[in-house]
């Protein structure tokens, strides 16, 4: 499949060819664990164990790097197995990393509570400011730490200044990609050394699978990463995998309603007596709205706001919601409402990177936005 095509239709076809024995469309679920081998070493087709490799997961990686425009992709069997493989083995003990002020708190778990304990040091900057990045450097640091938009907030880096701000202190540049997706951002185009992923959200679409990504330009480093996958082991299942190509095919439909229905929330929010204030890089009062702009196709599908009244009105609106469902995790087709200060961010309390406790986060779904609005407005009171 050429990388010229259109990201729609590589969407759907890139590491999917028809199946050649019987002319499948789908790719087979290889639900095998080992594969009979012609003659001693002599592996068909590369296949001999598969945590090593496996078909299935095969066509997910070939088609996570043609939508990311990289080198080589990884499938793990979740966001943070892929974050854990990376750092062990971008890092050594004694190494330094730099993290954002604002990133999912089972990110920032995994630095502050597991990585941290292996030796590996690291320090918080407003990674919107590629100056407050640059102080936050040591001779030591290997890696800048992105998420762009952010994990509650929506925060917005320029992954371009960023990169070259990391690449001049010889450290790399990691980007969390989950909340854009591909269709909407493509961090390895603007300098980005590795892109990450919680394909669990907008990839698989269906709060029906858990998965995560690394997808690099960098063959060296690909090889690496092949290498530590294998060795540590933490690799997408195939029926996990095939779940994941399946919402692949529709991802891009699917972030244009995301979008557009987000958009719609983010007016009534702003609008709306009862919330002080708005997060959604699609607005024009958005700090960083021009960046955005010129990085995005569109805004995504992720919108948090602050209620009036504090933290218990924010559980209110939360427990009030109908349609909007109480639950962690996002990027599915359904919406979703959460309290990150008491759910998925409650690992950040006490820390720089804590989330204020009015805060609601919505994953905007692909429903009615109609629909959507009316609920907000009863939730809200």
């Amino acid at each position: 499949m050429s990388d010229q095509h259109s990201f729609e239709t590589l969407a759907i076809h890139a590491g999917q060819e028809p199946d050649p024995l019987t002319g499948a469309v789908v790719p087979p679920i290889y639900q095998v664990s080992t594969y009979k081998q012609d003659g001693v070493g002599g592996l068909r087709g590369g296949y001999e164990y598969s945590r090593s490799a496996n078909p299935t997961r095969t066509a997910l990686e070939e088609n996570l790097a043609a939508l990311e425009g990289g080198r080589r992709g990884l499938a793990f069997a979740s966001g943070l197995a892929a974050e854990d493989t990376l750092l062990r083995t971008l890092l050594t003990p004694g190494d330094h990393v730099v993290i954002p002020d604002d990133a999912y708190g089972g990110t920032f778990r995994l630095f502050a509570k597991v990585i941290s304990r292996w030796g590996v040091e690291w320090s918080v900057a407003d990674t919107s400011d590629p100056a407050a990045v640059r102080a936050a450097l040591r001779p030591r640091t290997k890696a800048v730490w992105v998420e762009t938009p952010s994990n509650p907030l929506l925060g917005i880096t320029d992954i371009a200044a960023v990169a070259e701000v990391a690449h001049q202190a010889g450290a790399r540049l990691v980007v969390d990609n989950t909340f854009a997706s591909p269709y909407l951002q493509q961090p390895l185009s603007l300098g980005a050394d590795v892109v990450v992923h919680s394909t669990t959200k907008y990839m698989g679409g269906h709060s029906d699978v858990v998965g995560g990504a690394l997808i690099t330009a960098d063959a060296a480093l690909a090889e690496e990463l092949v290498y530590h996958q294998n060795a540590m082991g933490a690799v997408a299942g195939p029926f996990d995998a095939w779940l994941t190509l399946r919402g692949i095919k529709t991802l891009a439909v699917r972030m244009d309603r995301h979008c557009a229905n987000a958009e719609r929330v983010a007016e009534l929010l702003v609008a709306h007596p009862k919330v002080t204030e708005v997060y959604y890089p699609g607005l024009e009062s958005h700090p960083l709205h021009e960046v955005a702009a010129k990085q995005m196709r569109a805004f995504g599908g992720m919108v948090s706001f602050r209620v009036a009244g504090g933290e218990e009105a924010a559980v209110e609106v939360c427990n009030r919601a109908e349609l909007f469902t109480l639950g962690e995790s996002l990027g599915g087709v359904e919406s979703l409402i959460e309290h990150p200060g008491r759910m998925t961010h409650a690992s950040t309390a006490g820390s720089p990177l804590e989330v204020p406790a009015d805060l609601v986060r919505l994953s905007v779904g692909i429903e009615s936005a109609d629909d959507l609005l009316a609920d907000l407005k009863q939730a809200l009171g």
